[in-house]
């Protein structure tokens, strides 16, 4: 046994719709069931020694251990997180026979703790709120009541005696999630939105911003950045990108939505406690389904049968999307009166009770490449599918799916020319995203093809194999590995480098078919130089694409 974190959930979580205090625990499964049971012991007595009222608990089965949570009220959740604190440093005293921490100063302290924590007038305006039907977010530092223009913010112990309940109101919220094509989905969906002559708020994993403002740079698609967005008065509509890490850590950043879109569900950040296998992750991703489940649309990807699997029994409105108009979960939604967006014949189309919308042709939609990278056509759905439920017209969706031109996509699906030889930048970084792009690769005209590419240290070595072959498979002439140092995740300096050199000479490929350079712009550098007019250059900038752009301008790219 073994204990791994102590923290609060602020928001819908895996366990509870709202806030509770969780502890990770990593045992074997025949010790999860006493660890539990002496747990609640624990907590139900010092929870009785502060006088506070009773809770829900909760537990979450995982590989290689489990989570245990209970609720407690958002003015003392860092207490109720030291309270799991204390009861596993007693579960552990008993196992070993060491003195248990005293319970009389460990009372005195958490009483203390309570104290300094609890704001009666925060509770008072959430419960105010709730009545009212109007949205309540907080943090540490501060609380707001409205989304959008009608949002008000104050300092958590600066709130208003009264408010005037009438003057706020709720935009469209939109959630994005999913493995692949979070970001490319969210650039299109805003793009969309803008053309629609709406102000759209965004939080993501490059930054947070309201349509050109960049707020702040950084990982923005957890809780924070979700009320970061939502407290701004320029906001009309809300996309919000939520994220494996801070959906496991914190929870959703808000209770309802409009929509939510789970793009797929791949292998990609597996190991982690909580998301060590492909159902656990489809487990976290499927937490955005709680926002929308009373009064939104939850849009799913039907060719991904995770997902078509854990939707039995959805008790909420579904949208569904798929690159087959013959797929049977589409067929059997439609002939249901259900609404979904496919890819016929070349075209996409809308189905709403059976009526037929055309969007637009796949080869009109500029990131989809003459309709080549079939993955942004299903991202290019996923998109319509989002802003369609927020309210936008066909007419707007029509027009923003095919004026996004790969400018507004940097990283994503972008081809450059170099005096006649062709340069495709991508993100791609996992067996389905390079899947993906291989198979566009593949089919993009070109006398010879080299790739330049770089794996994280954290990957299994057969993973790292698999990549290599996949890669190898489309019919290449030459690979560049980018070592990428600060991906070494514990691996050693070349390590990397030669599992994937070892399977590419397994598979056929010569020696000096295979090159090694530190850095992914020597790497770009040494293809460029070798690759001539009619070749193709792949490159996957995992370290990030804006030196990649820069060198490529250097060079004179178009």
């Amino acid at each position: 046994m073994e204990f791994l974190d102590a923290r609060r959930l602020t928001g819908p979580s895996l366990l509870f719709d709202g806030p509770a205090a969780i502890l990770d625990i990593a045992c074997e499964p025949d010790e999860a069931d006493a660890i539990e049971a002496a747990w609640r012991k624990q907590v139900s007595k010092m929870r009785a020694a502060l006088g506070w009222g009773a809770c829900e608990f909760s537990r979450k089965d995982f590989v290689g251990g489990v989570s245990l949570a209970f609720t407690a009220d958002i003015d003392a959740l860092y207490t109720a997180s030291d309270i799991n604190e204390w009861a596993w440093a007693v579960i552990i005293a008993g196992q070993s026979g060491a003195d248990a921490p005293d319970f009389d100063a460990t009372l005195a302290a958490l009483r203390a703790a309570a104290a300094e924590e609890s704001n009666p007038a925060m509770l008072a305006l959430q419960k105010a709120a709730a009545e009212h039907g109007v949205t309540f977010l907080w943090d540490d530092d501060e609380v707001s009541l409205g989304v959008g223009r009608s949002a008000r913010t104050w300092p958590q112990r600066e709130l208003p005696a009264s408010v005037d309940w009438a003057s706020f109101s709720d935009i469209p919220v939109g959630l994005v999630t999913g493995t692949n094509g979070k970001t490319t989905t969210v650039r299109l969906a805003t793009h969309i939105v803008r053309g629609s002559g709406r102000n759209v708020g965004l939080s993501s994993t490059d930054w947070i911003a309201v349509n050109d403002r960049i707020i702040d740079h950084g990982d923005w698609s957890g809780p924070g950045g979700a009320r970061a967005v939502l407290r701004q008065n320029d906001v009309d509509l809300a996309i919000l990108e939520s994220a494996r890490g801070g959906l496991l850590r914190r929870g959703l950043g808000v209770d309802r939505a409009n929509a939510a879109l789970i793009t797929n569900i791949a292998e990609d950040h597996l190991g982690d406690f909580g998301s060590r296998n492909l159902d656990e992750l489809l487990d976290v991703k499927w937490i955005v389904s709680r926002a929308v489940r009373d009064t939104g649309r939850l849009i799913l990807n039907a060719d991904d049968n995770l997902l078509v699997g854990k939707s039995a029994g959805y008790p909420g409105k579904i949208v569904w999307f798929s690159l087959d108009a013959g797929n049977d979960i589409i067929a059997g939604h439609v002939a249901d009166g259900g609404v979904a967006f496919v890819l016929d014949d070349g075209e996409l189309v809308k189905i709403d009770a059976g009526l037929r919308t055309r969007l637009c042709r796949a080869d009109e939609i500029p990131i989809a490449m003459g309709g080549a990278a079939r993955h942004n056509v299903a991202n290019a759905l996923a998109a319509a599918a989002l802003t369609w439920c927020l309210e936008v017209s066909i007419d707007d969706i029509r027009t923003g799916l095919t004026t996004m031109s790969q400018d507004s996509n940097p990283g994503r699906c972008n081809i450059y020319d170099v005096k006649g030889c062709k340069v495709l930048v991508d993100f791609a970084h996992n067996p389905h995203a390079m899947a993906a792009l291989f198979d566009m690769a593949e089919a993009l005209p070109a006398k010879r093809r080299v790739l330049c590419f770089g794996q994280a240290g954290d990957r299994p070595d057969s993973l790292i194999e698999r990549l290599a072959r996949d890669a190898w498979a489309i019919g290449l002439d030459r690979v560049i590995v980018s070592e990428l140092a600060k991906y070494h995740r514990g691996r050693e300096r070349g390590e990397v480098y030669g599992i994937i050199r070892d399977e590419l000479l397994r598979l056929g490929a010569e020696a000096s078919q295979v090159a090694h350079f530190e850095h992914e712009v020597e790497s770009l550098a040494a293809a460029l130089d070798w690759a001539e007019a009619g070749d193709l250059v792949i490159m996957l900038a995992l370290g990030g694409a804006g030196p990649i752009r820069d060198y490529l301008r250097e060079r004179g790219a178009a």
